[in-house]
């Protein structure tokens, strides 16, 4: 219920869902480490879908807008910035999970992303409405892979990949929330069939529908943070935060490694 209730602010804001729900179970001392990875990863993206199924809800003048108004561009761009993350997502995802999932790379991803995000806000807003193209879905497809790497954040990589190339704030992030959910709801299809296949204990569904119902209601409870976003803001203030948590992570690891010498 707790990674629920984080869920929904962190998957609005560009503050990486994945680094808190990988994070938040170490700060707190609790034993992540006792899970099966490939189910750990599972109730991460159930509390994605959830996310996702209140977006849908939340947003759904604003999807009905875009597919009223769906073309070959449209197309293009959707097509561009799904292929990339659907590629590397199935191909070597248990690659980075393996090897990219630990507490220093995490930490390490919240804050180069951070960074990233800052520099790229300077860039000019001179691009807006209707001006994205297949070179601009690229662009948001190759941030969303990379933002298989936790603590990057999928919705910080793909406004610093929109800003990056000029559009205005508002754009950018609506340009976020248009490549995010066939990406979002791929993944939970993908995990959906493998658990499927491998089975899941009546206490292990119990969990994982608890997280995602929980993640649900604090996504529609937190749907108007997207306005804080949505506006002219700079960026600034996410990649303080950003960099404030990765130094957390950090300084929480340095602590725990004197303890252990000290023993």
């Amino acid at each position: 219920m707790i990674l629920g209730l984080v869920q929904g602010p962190a998957e609005l804001l560009p503050i990486s869902s994945s680094a808190h729900l990988a994070m938040i179970p170490r700060l707190l001392d609790w034993d992540p480490d006792e899970l099966d990875p490939e189910l750990r990863k599972s109730f991460e993206v159930a509390l994605h879908g959830g996310a996702a199924l209140a977006l849908l809800i939340t947003r759904r003048g604003e999807i009905r807008t875009e597919l009223t108004e769906f073309d070959r561009r449209r197309a293009a761009v959707l097509l561009f910035s799904f292929l990339p993350a659907a590629a590397f997502g199935y191909g070597f995802e248990r690659i980075i999970e393996s090897r990219f999932g630990g507490p220093r790379t995490t930490a390490a991803g919240l804050i180069l992303g951070g960074l990233a995000m800052a520099v790229a806000d300077r860039r000019p807003q001179r691009r807006g409405k209707g001006e994205a193209g297949w070179k601009d879905g690229l662009a948001l497809g190759l941030a969303q892979a990379a933002a298989l790497i936790p603590g990057v954040s999928r919705n910080g990589a793909t406004l610093t990949a929109a800003r990056l190339r000029d559009f205005s704030r508002d754009q950018a992030n609506l340009l976020s929330r248009t490549v995010a959910l066939p990406v979002i709801l791929g993944a939970v299809g993908l995990k959906g069939v493998r658990l499927a296949k491998r089975g899941i204990s009546r206490r292990q569904a119990r969990w994982l529908a608890i997280g995602t119902a929980t993640s649900f209601v604090s996504t529609m409870a937190a749907t108007d943070l997207i306005r804080m976003v949505e506006r002219d803001r700079a960026l600034a203030p996410y990649s303080a935060y950003r960099i404030a948590f990765g130094l957390l992570i950090l300084g929480r690891l340095a602590a725990e490694s004197r303890g252990r010498t000290a023993e």
